[in-house]
């Protein structure tokens, strides 16, 4: 005969499945697990066989199983952790790509009926078209002030209706509409809520960003750290740059009310004594050039109408 497991001896293979998860693994995904059936975990399981595992249990003992790790191993990167572990929630622990795990996990999602009593995570729109239910089904229509008409034998909707709004409970009529009209319009399966990688949790939004995203964040921060300093006039790898040629600027417009000149200083006002100099001197230097063009094709036109003209010419004293 099998060995009856006893609870205690249950929690402690927990605690010691989860403190050896946490000592191989550095990466972890908390996930919520509402609604989620035993078939569809097992299913997401088998999809992640190789580099994650998934873990679920209840959140006092894996709090507690993290807080005995902490203490026997003087890690307390983990605690972190105990903060995420609120409502219907698992682990998973990966060696791999956290965006690829993630992506992974999306992929395992089951349509669902709508429940009674159920909260609505989106909402739901009855579409328009047959419904192939019989004309004794209408009752349902009215109830909900859903628009039908007769057609062919059948109970048709005339326009879209939306019967849930997302957040709101579902009725016993809603209910039995959608299960009548064979509609799932809900479907589950686990959420990424937070993401821990090496004693840092963060939102699992990060993992979506590109390289192009984070090049334009950081180009937003370099803007306003520069904007900070050159305000407070406090030197910074960044805003240097702008002060010297802030400070040049300062230095060559009293150069130009002064006296004072520089050599950086002295073609700015030679400029500005005569500006004329500067302005004809390229249409000069491209002239010559504009002219030997032009010479080829003024001998051309006149070689041609020397020819024609003696011979009309010719022409008329013969």
């Amino acid at each position: 005969m099998a060995v009856k497991v006893t609870k205690a001896e249950k929690k402690v293979n927990y605690d010691k499945k989860l403190c050896k998860l946490l000592d191989t693994y550095q990466q972890i995904l908390i996930v919520g697990a509402d609604n989620v059936g035993s078939n569809q975990l097992q299913m997401i399981r088998k999809g992640l066989r190789g580099d994650s595992i998934v873990l679920m249990g209840k959140n006092t003992m894996m709090k507690r199983s993290i807080r005995i790790h902490a203490e026997k191993t003087g890690n307390d990167a983990f605690l972190a952790l105990i903060e995420c572990l609120v409502g219907n929630v698992g682990l998973i622990f990966t060696k791999g790509d956290l965006k690829e795990v993630s992506d992974e996990v999306s992929k395992y999602k089951v349509g669902a009926p709508a429940r009674v009593g159920l909260v609505a995570p989106i909402d739901v729109v009855v579409p328009p078209g047959n419904t192939g239910l019989d004309p004794s089904q209408t009752s349902f229509f009215q109830v909900l002030n859903i628009p039908t008409k007769i057609n062919k034998g059948t109970v048709e909707i005339i326009t879209p209706v939306e019967i849930i709004k997302k957040g709101e409970k579902v009725g016993s009529s809603e209910s039995a509409l959608l299960s009548k009209l064979l509609i799932k319009p809900f479907s589950y399966g686990l959420i990424v809520q937070s993401v821990y990688d090496n004693g840092s949790v963060f939102s699992p939004e990060v993992l979506e960003l590109t390289d192009n995203d984070l090049v334009a964040r950081f180009a937003a921060g370099l803007t306003n750290v520069v904007g900070l300093s050159m305000i407070l006039d406090y030197p910074t790898l960044a805003a240097i740059p702008h002060m010297f040629i802030n400070s040049y600027k300062n230095v060559l417009s009293f150069a130009i009310a002064t006296e004072y000149s520089f050599p950086q200083a002295e073609k700015v006002k030679e400029y500005l004594k005569n500006p004329s100099k500067f302005a004809v001197a390229a249409p000069v230097a491209a002239a010559p050039s504009a002219k030997a063009k032009a010479a080829p094709a003024k001998e051309e036109k006149k070689e041609e109408p020397e020819e024609d003209e003696d011979d009309f010419v010719g022409g008329l004293f013969d």
